[in-house]
């Protein structure tokens, strides 16, 4: 499977996970200029930012490790334009959800 097809087919088992556990999916592949966010959901009043990484195997490391500080710069800015758009919301928080293909789905919350 070629890294694009891995990459949709995790994203779309973290929205399904997502929805299991209670968020409800604002958007998907949101852009502000050239960068975007995986997935914009919201949950008890709260407005998250996802970020998500599959990884068919561990050789490269794990998923988690490449949300990096440049990573969560460039998410933080998109979050900045959606805010401007979307001004409603209070409070935000960011989050990465790491896949390991055929292993398991690791959630991690407020990564601020």
């Amino acid at each position: 499977m070629d890294k694009k097809a891995l990459g949709d087919k995790g994203e779309a088992l973290a929205v399904q996970w997502l929805q299991e556990n209670g968020f409800s999916i604002l958007a998907q592949n949101w852009k502000a200029g050239r960068k975007e966010v995986d997935i914009i959901a919201c949950k008890n009043n709260c407005l998250h930012f996802i970020e998500v990484k599959t990884r068919s195997d561990q050789a490269f490391g794990f998923g988690e490790e490449q949300v990096n500080r440049r990573k969560m710069k460039n998410i933080r800015e998109v979050a900045q334009a959606y805010l401007e758009a979307n001004p409603q919301w209070k409070r935000i928080q960011f989050d990465a959800i790491a896949i390991e293909w055929n292993q398991e789905l690791r959630f991690f919350e407020d990564l601020s």
